[in-house]
């Protein structure tokens, strides 16, 4: 029970932090979560479902008899396009959230600067302080989905990459076990 005291502070300042920069922020929180899950199911899915997949089709190559022939070649480069195809999935998604989190938090500013001109327009105040004050609030939308863009696009690179050099080890454990095999 303790602990639930602890976290109501943390509570509080996220509260705060969406109300200083609006509802885009929610939005923002959305793409993010949906980024990060991505990521998450990625990294588990190559430390588990990945390497399974690796070991059958090594297995479904070194049982095969005929490694010499055009059909042979032709059957090698299915079984790497067919355990390839699980590299790629949800890359594509992870680079979206990652491009579209800045484009929401702009979004947030341009909202929230039609606010700011809207309320001083209306109650006809031009100081400085009234001004900056709305300038503040609204540019934190913008840093969020900086800041959430930041978070994910090193990630998202790097399973690129992944995916790739995970392509090409089974293509060389696939030649491997053919010159082991015969």
């Amino acid at each position: 029970m303790d602990k639930l005291f602890y976290y109501i502070p943390a509570l509080d300042s996220i509260r705060g932090f969406i109300e200083l920069g609006g509802p885009v922020l929610y939005f923002i929180a959305l793409v993010l979560f949906i980024m990060w899950a991505c990521i998450i199911e990625r990294f588990l899915y190559l430390r588990t479902v990945h390497k399974r997949n690796v070991e059958n089709a090594v297995r479904v190559w070194k049982n095969r008899e005929d490694h010499g022939s055009w059909y042979a070649h032709q059957v090698r480069e299915r079984i790497i396009s067919v355990v390839s195809q699980g590299l790629d999935k949800r890359i594509d998604i992870i680079q979206t959230c990652v491009a579209l989190c800045p484009l929401l938090g702009l979004l947030g500013t341009v909202t929230g600067m039609i606010a700011v001109f809207s309320s001083m327009s209306d109650s006809g105040a031009g100081s400085a302080r009234t001004m900056a004050a709305g300038v503040s609030q609204a540019t934190v939308p913008t840093m969020a989905g900086m800041v959430a863009a930041i978070s994910g696009v090193a990630v998202a690179s790097y399973l690129k990459r992944k995916a790739q050099a995970e392509r090409e080890e089974l293509a060389e454990h696939l030649e491997l076990a053919d010159w082991h095999g015969h």
